[in-house]
């Protein structure tokens, strides 16, 4: 009897835990001025918002099988003249920094740890509100279907001098002038973040 009691706490406390960090995540939505943002970065804002409430803290995790909580970063250079990328390794595709929240909602959080594994720079800078927000579909794979990725996103400073070290998420690194970045067929989500320049 006292084990099941036992569990049962520890269960409650989990629940209680998750709840918090579907708060955070929520809150972090909101720290975007409405001012700050276009219609359409408003209605993915209030979409992924929608999304969370009705999955609760599961969309926070990957076992949430439509879709769930994503966080990225876009990193500049120390004088805003370039922008680093990396060539991911399981989509093909050259992207900026993120990946999943896996459970934590500080959105802020899980998108400068994602840079810095993976780009091997911690930015002197990161901006304190998320700037854009992207919804869209991850294709199927083996042992994966097909589901949406919600995407939290911010941008970064790298200090003077910062040297990338790829990771095991990456095919090639790459710092690029905007103009060449938008050169290399990006997604339209990654030609908008591009767009807005560097942190100000």
């Amino acid at each position: 009897m006292g084990s099941g009691a036992g569990e049962h706490t520890s269960t409650g406390d989990a629940r209680a835990e998750a709840a918090v960090e579907l708060d955070r995540a929520r809150a972090c939505l909101r720290g975007a001025a409405d001012e700050a943002l276009t219609e359409l970065q408003r209605g993915f804002r209030d979409q992924i918002d929608g999304f969370l409430a009705e999955h609760g803290p599961l969309a926070l995790t990957r076992r949430c099988l439509p879709g769930h909580l994503t966080a990225s970063c876009l990193l500049w250079s120390h004088d805003g003249a370039r922008v680093l990328l990396h060539h991911h390794r399981k989509l093909g595709l050259w992207l900026q920094f993120g990946g999943h929240c896996d459970g934590e909602g500080d959105t802020r959080e899980v998108a400068l740890r994602e840079t810095v594994e993976e780009s091997g720079i911690t930015p002197s800078s990161l901006s304190e509100a998320p700037v854009d927000f992207d919804v869209h579909t991850i294709p199927a794979r083996p042992g994966e279907p097909e589901h949406l990725h919600l995407d939290v996103r911010y941008l970064a400073v790298a200090p003077d001098g910062a040297r990338a070290a790829i990771s095991e998420e990456s095919l090639a690194l790459a710092w690029l002038t905007p103009a060449e970045a938008l050169e290399r067929g990006l997604d339209v989500s990654l030609r908008r973040m591009i767009l807005l320049g560097p942190p100000r």
